[in-house]
């Protein structure tokens, strides 16, 4: 069907893993964005403390279809 579709983006953090940051940022935008059809990984980062990955970081785009 045609559509109209907004991207905007989440950044994500999990002290364990990049998918954990993804998941958690989308579960998290599910409870007020209706309608996410797909998401990309636009960046994967993270950060350092005492020589150890403390923290993992992604920057994703979501879709979803606008209502009428």
């Amino acid at each position: 069907m045609a559509g109209v579709y907004k991207i905007t983006e989440l950044v994500g953090t999990s002290p364990t893993s990049y998918a954990e940051a993804t998941k958690l940022a989308i579960a998290e935008a599910a409870k007020t964005v209706r309608h996410i059809d797909w998401f990309e990984v636009a960046e994967m980062r993270g950060r350092v403390e005492e020589g150890k990955v403390a923290e993992f970081q992604v920057k994703l785009k979501i879709g979803f279809k606008l209502e009428r």
